[in-house]
């Protein structure tokens, strides 16, 4: 790390003025250069996972990871947390078996092995902990319509709780590529071009909800993009939510700064970003407060069942310390909950963690 300012924000971040030294902070070319962030599923380890996905018992929610232990994944699972906090976070596990599985083993599969890396945490207001990516034919101009719902474009941004999960059952027919691209270059980047704009992205913007928010609640959060905290770079980025929270009456029209700021973070993902082809038994995972990600818009066939990706969020077992501005935040309000809770050992002895799931 280098320097930080001496002057705190009301949250208790400091405002970071300079590139910030980190193992997260790789440019696409790195993973252009190497394999070393890809994970090949062993033989073993597929019979484990296809096992995963056939045996019996409710998911998701119901099955914990002492329900199904997945000894031959272990050492995956454990160099997969170290990955995420500490590395590059992000890691391509290559090989799941699911072109011969049914879409409820996949999810059952997925579930299984995603207890063994984190505890999940709700994506939507209802409280789901597994969601299907595909298109639903929904229109994004529908207030509650979230951009996955669809088949179009969708911009650098990154998900909720401290990582995200994505494992690929069926590729499109066209398009669907993913880009990835960390958000420490991203920032680092930034702040060598234009220190001032870097700064900007450290005050609050606003983002549309999208009708996510509680009964009651104002349908947009406000939260900086860029928040610096106990010598960490946390990331909330989804330039689609910043431009449609513009919808909001009660929402100040961006500033000249703001737009220029956000116009130079778009620019600088499209520089550092990292584009591949996911293909049937891919499960992308990456950390979100590290790794932002995009999809170009895609088509399925017309005799085809179709892109489908199955997705978890996951709160990490000895994750960072989140910083306040993200305490009532859509994304990472779970994570930052059950950080605390463990924290003061609110769920030591056992006790059982939201979704039925425990402390690893």
């Amino acid at each position: 790390m280098t320097g930080v300012d001496t002057d705190a924000n009301a949250d208790g971040c400091r405002h970071l003025r300079e590139p910030l030294a980190s193992p997260a902070a790789w440019h696409g070319s790195d993973l252009d250069r190497t394999d070393d962030w890809v994970i090949a599923v062993t033989p073993e380890q597929a019979a484990e996972l296809t096992a995963a996905g056939t045996a019996g018992g409710a998911v998701p929610g119901t099955v914990t990871r002492q329900d199904f232990p997945l000894p031959a994944l272990a050492g995956v699972c454990r160099d997969i947390r170290r990955r995420l906090e500490g590395g590059r976070g992000v890691v391509l596990l290559r090989g799941v078996p699911v072109t011969q599985r049914t879409e409820r083993e996949a999810e059952a599969l997925l579930w299984r092995l995603g207890t063994h890396v984190g505890t999940a945490e709700p994506q939507d207001r209802d409280g789901r902990l597994l969601h299907r990516v595909q298109d639903t034919g929904r229109d994004i101009g529908a207030a509650d319509v979230r951009y996955f719902q669809t088949n179009r474009d969708l911009g650098f941004h990154n998900d909720g709780a401290d990582a995200f999960m994505l494992l690929c059952v069926r590729a499109a027919a066209g398009g669907g590529r993913s880009r990835i691209v960390s958000s420490v270059a991203v920032f680092n980047r930034i702040v060598r071009r234009d220190p001032e704009l870097a700064m900007v992205l450290q005050q609050p913007f606003h983002f549309d909800l999208r009708g996510q928010q509680a009964e009651g609640a104002r349908p947009y959060q406000t939260v900086p993009v860029f928040n610096f905290h106990r010598g960490r770079l946390c990331t909330l980025y989804k330039r689609q939510y910043i431009d449609s929270a513009q919808r909001f009456a009660e929402v100040p029209p961006l500033t000249g700064a703001q737009r220029a700021a956000l116009d130079q973070l778009d620019a600088a993902c499209d520089e550092l970003a990292f584009e591949f082809a996911m293909r049937p038994g891919d499960l992308l995972i990456a950390n979100n407060y590290d790794v932002l990600h995009a999809r170009s818009g895609f088509a399925d066939g017309d005799d085809d069942a179709g892109r489908l990706m199955l997705r978890l969020w996951l709160t990490l077992p000895g994750g960072r310390p989140l910083p306040p501005a993200f305490a009532a935040t859509r994304e990472f309000r779970h994570s930052y909950a059950r950080h605390r809770a463990w924290a003061a050992g609110h769920t030591a002895g056992g006790q059982r963690a939201a979704g039925g799931q425990e402390r690893i």
